[in-house]
């Protein structure tokens, strides 16, 4: 699914205008991007979390080269569902 399907689905369920649809839609992830950024976690209770995650320094090779490069550590947005929406998903399944 992408997010025009996104927008026509609720579209299509709400009666709202596409583009108001649409514009909800980006302002929301817009503020979800913009809060992991500034290193705040999102929580969405009975959905799930937005978070940070902190990876460390780590030894990696380069098998063509045969040489070793270090990767620094640094930050990645994760994304944890809630355990009811994975209960959801394996009941489903």
């Amino acid at each position: 699914m992408t997010k025009a399907d996104i927008v026509n689905e609720i579209s299509r369920n709400t009666g709202i205008e596409k583009l108001v649809v649409q514009k909800t839609i980006e302002t929301f992830m817009d503020t979800i991007k913009d809060s992991l950024i500034d290193g705040e976690n999102v929580y969405l209770r009975g959905f799930g979390s937005f978070i940070v995650k902190a990876r460390a320094a780590k030894t990696a090779r380069n098998i063509s080269k045969n040489t070793t490069i270090t990767i620094p550590a640094h930050k990645v947005p994760a994304f944890k569902p809630s355990k009811a929406f994975i209960l959801e998903v394996k009941d489903n399944h």
